[in-house]
């Protein structure tokens, strides 16, 4: 193995703060799952114990947030499915029809709107229950299959909430570690005694853990209204502070506490509507589910209909974040069953109890949930590693022997990477360069729509000798579209694996690098403050690098939108 590829290695999987009780509690919460799963004698256990990977993070208010979403949601959807069951539950066809467009319609959401992943997991609830209805179709059996579709998501989702509850961490301590760490960071910069990544780092992270702290703390009442309010204005100066840091004003700016506006902004994406990689996608991964679900049932071979799973959790805008991910989830898989597989030959035949199964799905749920804790580099590899060696050692309701299952979900998930993969890289593949270039485009104008209405705050005119400086934008609003140019910056690092047919070349990356690099640095003096002058060449600036960018982006479309 390459040294580099150890190094790396040993990079993802190295403790960090917070890691280690994190882990133990997506292990916690999978064990149980299954143990309710287990004892209640119901199905899909290895699926419900994947959400649970899926939705539990390091941070316990984005985890409660969007369990308790997807609580909502889930239930919103089986409601529209006891409909449709009655309207497909004896024409197949009807069944294909109904998958096609629910798939559809949540992806697209999805995609295109701040509905984000949970519109994946809404299309494989809908695609899943509808699969169910070949082999129950008696009316009665199927409304059993609904409740069951139903209890797969609100049984982990709840424990999740409970488990939050009683075992996480203080989400107030939590905050006020985030903000002392910011301070002492800007702190230790300032002094010489840490270089100026440091405080780079801190910034391209965004406040949104802090926003969603706050959001938190606010929605339970934690604390009191004054304490939060304390709170909310400590993140937002200690922000400021990390700014200060990496670019000192050159002319004292006043603390202007006015909420100055954002671009508007609803629901859908500005482009939702007149964008098509947005319906490309829904599509495409529609297209892929559905041939997944026809292979397997045409050949009679139910044990593989992870291949249909596959498809809507691997799925990914642009065909290098995809391929990735497939990479990820190929890995994964093969570490995982290999766990189950030993697990089954060397532990299984010792097993008489339910009790003991779980300290066994403990063991391997922890070391999925310490890889899924990592960075975008790895992490889905974890969840991956989850699902394999769930669906293998958890086949029935107690301990089970059988390695033909377990091998059959392990050809379904590489089956469904395979089908993934050709119709990603086959039917309008988005390259991340495009991916990349329309991002950046977003936050250019966002920026640029700053500058305007900051020119018409001012004075109304910028006037040349104006040596006044004032803030652009607020640090709140510089930490979102920081967090947003990282992203950008992160989906740059996929383009390696795309495929070389239609790959952006080197130049092309450079020039999205340095253009992320400069909107950063316009971000940060925008809300330092900035002089009349000093405004007049950023418009100019951001006004060269769109023309630049659109010119690029229709000559890279022509090149890399190859069709079927």
């Amino acid at each position: 193995m390459p040294a580099n590829l150890i190094r790396l290695i040993a990079e993802e999987v190295a403790p960090f703060d917070g890691r280690l009780a994190t882990a133990w509690r997506m292990a916690l919460v999978c064990s149980l799952t299954a143990l309710v799963f287990m004892v209640w004698q119901l199905p899909l256990v290895a699926i419900a114990c994947y959400l649970v990977l899926f939705v539990m993070k390091p941070d316990p208010a984005e985890t409660t947030l969007m369990a308790l979403g997807i609580c909502v949601l889930v239930s919103l959807v089986v409601g529209l499915l006891v409909v449709l069951v009655r309207l497909s539950i004896d024409i197949p066809m009807w069944r294909l029809v109904i998958i096609a467009a629910g798939s559809f319609l949540f992806l697209f959401l999805g995609a295109a709107s701040k509905l984000g992943p949970a519109g994946s997991i809404l299309a494989l609830v809908i695609a899943f229950v509808m699969t169910l209805l070949g082999s129950v179709p008696v009316g009665e059996l199927a409304t059993r299959a609904l409740l069951y579709a139903w209890l797969m998501a609100l049984i982990p989702m709840g424990l999740i909430l409970v488990c939050t509850a009683v075992f996480g961490r203080s989400v107030p301590r939590l905050l006020k570690k985030l903000l002392a760490q910011r301070l002492r960071v800007a702190a230790r910069v300032q002094a010489g005694r840490r270089p100026m990544q440091s405080a780079w780092f801190l910034l391209r992270q965004g406040n949104t853990t802090a926003e969603s702290y706050l959001r938190f703390i606010k929605l339970f009442h934690l604390v009191s209204g004054r304490d939060w309010q304390r709170l909310k204005d400590t993140a937002t100066r200690s922000y400021a502070a990390l700014l200060t840091t990496v670019a000192p004003a050159a002319i004292p700016v006043p603390d202007d506490r006015a909420s100055l506006p954002d671009p508007p902004a609803g629901f859908f994406h500005a482009d939702a509507l007149s964008n098509p990689v947005y319906q490309r996608f829904a599509l495409k991964t529609t297209l892929a589910a559905l041939i997944a679900y026809i292979t397997y049932t045409a050949l009679g071979w139910q044990d593989i209909h992870t291949a249909m799973v596959t498809c809507y959790v691997a799925a990914l805008g642009s065909t290098g974040e995809t391929v990735h991910k497939l990479v990820l989830r190929i890995v994964g898989c093969l570490v995982g069953a290999a766990m189950g597989i030993f697990s089954i030959l060397v532990f299984m035949p010792h097993m008489t109890s339910i009790g003991s199964l779980m300290v066994l799905v403990f063991a391997g749920a922890f070391v999925a949930s310490w890889v899924a804790c990592g960075s975008e580099r790895s992490a889905y590899a974890g969840v991956q590693i989850g699902l394999a060696f769930l669906m293998t050692v958890l086949q029935g309701f107690g301990p089970d022997v059988q390695v033909s299952v377990a091998l059959d979900r392990v050809i379904g998930i590489l089956l469904g990477n395979l089908v993934m993969y050709l119709v990603f890289t086959r039917i309008w593949p988005v390259s991340v360069s495009q991916t990349v270039q329309a991002g950046l485009n977003t936050i250019l104008d966002e920026l640029a729509w700053f500058a305007d209405h900051a020119v018409l705050r001012a004075s109304g005119t910028v006037s040349n000798d104006m040596v006044v400086a004032f803030r652009v934008c607020t640090p709140d609003q510089a930490a979102q579209r920081l967090a947003a140019l990282d992203g950008l910056r992160e989906q740059l690092e996929r383009s390696g694996f795309e495929p070389r047919s239609f790959r952006t070349d080197h130049t092309q990356i450079a020039f999205l690098r340095s253009g992320i690099e400069q909107a950063e640095q316009w971000c940060v003096q925008m809300a330092q403050g900035m002089t009349g002058p000093d405004l007049a060449r950023m418009k100019a600036g951001l006004q060269s690098m769109r023309v630049v960018l659109n010119g690029g982006e229709r000559a890279l479309g022509s090149k890399s939108a190859g069709s079927v």
